[in-house]
């Protein structure tokens, strides 16, 4: 296959793969009440996330103060990148 369809299906994979890594560090700050969202380091995690969490949170309500979206947020991310991933890997192959 082209050269340039696997680097953008590897690029994507990997773009998704640190964008996991973003909303993990997002739900774990999230355990910390006194984590002031507007300080740098973390309103910009916040900036990144929030958008992608937002559209989960629309229709999972919170249960008992929990919020379960981030985890079908997760498992979206982890599938649309295992997609990108195996058409990588299958580009690269040639098949």
């Amino acid at each position: 296959m082209n050269p340039a369809i696997d680097l953008i299906f590897s690029t994507l994979a990997a773009f998704f793969q640190i964008y996991f890594v973003l909303l993990i560090i997002r739900i774990l700050l999230s355990w910390f009440p006194n984590v002031n969202w507007y300080d740098p380091p973390f309103s910009i995690v916040s900036q990144l996330t929030d958008p992608y969490l937002n559209i989960f949170r629309s229709f999972i309500p919170p249960l008992g103060g929990i919020d379960l979206s981030p985890i079908l947020a997760i498992l979206l991310l982890q599938f649309v990148s295992g997609f990108f991933g195996s058409l990588s890997a299958s580009a690269a192959f040639g098949f």
